[in-house]
């Protein structure tokens, strides 16, 4: 077949997303498809090719991918880069050139990919993609709206409330909040503007953080235990992992370098709580209305309590991502992944 892969994007996660889409091109070409690579914010120049000559001139990518640095993107320098004032979110050619693919493989991460935008365009262009459609990405994208479901289908998840920007008074949040908490963009991913707050002064300075990414931001109670993320494929919860950041928290710089965090998979936990943590992954998939594959991640605390924190609609594909790790558990090798998510994906458009 003949496959774009799609990353960059103008979200936080622009550099996180080059590595994802870097592997699965390597990986679909493994297995006989023509992939192609492409920024989907900077575009793809053609060079004068006919867009089926792209496919078979045998390309691979259009875009150089290096390591994912340890602090997150420059996107206003981003957007300097293609000197237009267009605020479209495609780049020159990007359209047309999913359109003449068989399927687009969406490896962008963060608002751009799963906030559910890009899934109702290519919808409404008769483009097929892979993974979760625009709604469900839309519910699990805004975590403030994704706990409602939570708590409505009996998913287990901390307590907290959202701030408005625009309606933020600090007297009030305070009088609010108990300390330990979590503050974090309402729909941020890898971590980026997260804090974990002891005090007032750390409060405020982290409100500040959160803010500067986005309008809307999360306050949650701090529950001190565990973490684990289960991934779903095709409605099935894969083996639970679990991390084990060396310092802090799992937040970006942890994340993605792979020394500074122990994983391991299968985590080590008793039967009853694995199968709960898989129940609960599997749940949210169903209140979500997920398809093909997603992720959560979760926290037990001492007393072995299970909290859902969040679903994730495009997990990472990076040489340190969990969802790898956890279909290798049971022997679907990184290729095999890819090539199943087409298919899965596939089938739902032959529907």
């Amino acid at each position: 077949m003949n496959i774009v892969v799609l990353a960059g994007g103008l979200s936080t996660e622009r550099d996180v997303s080059f590595q994802s889409g870097k592997r699965i091109a390597e990986a679909l070409r493994r297995h006989g498809h023509r992939a192609l690579l492409v920024d989907s914010y900077l575009g793809f120049d053609t060079k004068g090719l006919s867009w089926g000559e792209i496919f078979e001139k045998d390309l691979e990518m259009s875009i150089e991918v290096g390591e994912i640095p340890t602090k997150e993107p420059d996107l206003e320098a981003v957007k300097r880069q293609r000197g237009e004032a267009h605020p479209s979110f495609f780049g020159p050619n990007i359209v047309p050139l999913c359109q003449e693919s068989d399927i687009v493989f969406i490896a962008l991460h963060g608002a751009d990919g799963e906030n559910g935008k890009l899934q109702a365009a290519f919808d409404l262009l008769g483009i097929r993609y892979t993974g979760n459609g625009s709604i469900g990405c839309a519910l699990a994208m805004d975590k403030g709206i994704a706990k409602h479901f939570f708590y409505y289908y009996g998913i287990p998840c901390p307590q907290g409330f959202s701030i408005q920007k625009r309606t933020y008074n600090r007297e009030a949040v305070i009088d609010h909040t108990i300390f330990p908490c979590v503050v974090k963009p309402a729909t941020g991913g890898s971590s980026i503007g997260v804090s974990i707050v002891r005090n007032v002064a750390e409060y405020d300075a982290a409100l500040e953080k959160a803010f500067r990414h986005e309008d809307e931001i999360l306050v949650e109670d701090y529950i001190e235990g565990r973490e684990f993320s289960v991934g779903v494929l095709d409605g099935v919860a894969l083996p639970v992992i679990e991390i084990r950041p060396k310092t802090g928290f799992y937040d970006y710089e942890n994340k993605y370098n792979a020394e500074k965090t122990e994983e391991i998979c299968p985590a080590d936990l008793d039967d009853e709580t694995t199968t709960q943590m898989q129940l609960y992954a599997e749940r949210v998939v169903a209140a979500l209305g997920l398809t093909t594959y997603s992720r959560m991640d979760f926290i037990v605390d001492k007393e072995g309590e299970i909290y859902c924190l969040e679903a994730n609609t495009l997990p990472g594909m990076t040489p340190t991502s969990l969802l790898p790790q956890e279909a290798a558990a049971i022997g679907i090798t990184y290729s095999n992944l890819c090539e199943e998510i087409i298919q899965i994906s596939m089938e739902r458009f032959n529907d």
